[in-house]
């Protein structure tokens, strides 16, 4: 059974990348997506990507967390970037109003910058919101032709159908897996359609709780935990989940 993670901050500092790729390879782990949330990173990610090619591919994008420390010339360069090898979407991007690291203005004006560089290029949006659903539908619905994916979906089932509404695909990490916290979230995975199902883990964050031992990081090769909490949910097999979380993948990163 093979696993795609779709969602991994590879670039973290708590991560040594090489290693972090071995394990996940040992666990059939064979496909990883490599997010960026600054532009100091899109180079790196770049480099990493060339030395892995048939294992990993990346977004280019600016977290809303660091939207302050963006500049023209920065958006510029993320379109010339989006175009290049191996990078399969624009983001993470998105609003987070929970604490405000960049203002909430400046937020909306760089992810708005970042869907219209999407729209142009024809690339799915990898998706950051918190706190924010209402200002974040009023951006997409401006897009359009939207295609991308809900990263990291903790919301209710109400959102969930709202986003699938607009055709968008569902990122499910190791959350799933916090009864007391997931509650929402678990109440909406059974009335999600398959076919709109992604697993990530958000490595270095959100390690799953059903996972045995307890590591200090969260890893793509710990995947097939949040693949058997989603199973367990939607009462289906995990190597239908498994499967049909691949195939997603592909589509809609197009690959």
């Amino acid at each position: 059974m093979q696993w795609f993670d779709a969602g991994v901050n590879l670039l973290d500092k708590r991560f040594d990348p090489h290693a972090v790729i071995a394990n996940a390879l040992t666990a059939n782990v064979t496909r990883l997506c490599m997010i960026t949330t600054h532009p100091q990173e899109w180079d790196t990610a770049a480099v990493l990507y060339q030395q892995y090619p048939n294992t990993l591919c990346y977004t280019i994008g600016v977290h809303p967390h660091n939207a302050r420390h963006v500049s023209d010339n920065d958006l510029q360069r993320l379109e010339q970037l989006a175009t290049g090898p191996g990078v399969v979407a624009v983001g993470e991007c998105g609003l987070d109003f929970n604490r405000n690291f960049s203002p909430p203005d400046t937020q909306i004006a760089v992810f708005n910058a970042q869907l219209e560089i999407a729209e142009r290029l024809h690339k799915p949006v990898y998706l950051h919101e918190r706190d924010a659903f209402d200002q974040q539908l009023s951006c997409l619905e401006s897009i359009n032709n939207l295609s991308g994916i809900a990263h990291c979906f903790t919301g209710t089932q109400a959102q969930m159908q709202t986003y699938l509404s607009m055709g968008l695909y569902i990122g499910i990490t190791g959350w799933v897996c916090d009864p007391r916290r997931a509650e929402d979230l678990r109440a909406a995975i059974p009335e999600m359609p398959l076919d709109k199902l992604i697993l990530e883990t958000d490595a270095p964050y959100l390690f799953p709780k059903n996972q045995r031992p307890r590591r200090r990081n969260n890893e793509p090769a710990f995947i097939r935990a949040v693949g058997e909490q989603v199973a367990t949910l939607m009462s289906r097999p995990v190597t239908e989940v498994a499967s049909a979380s691949v195939t997603n993948t592909f589509r809609l990163f197009g690959i």
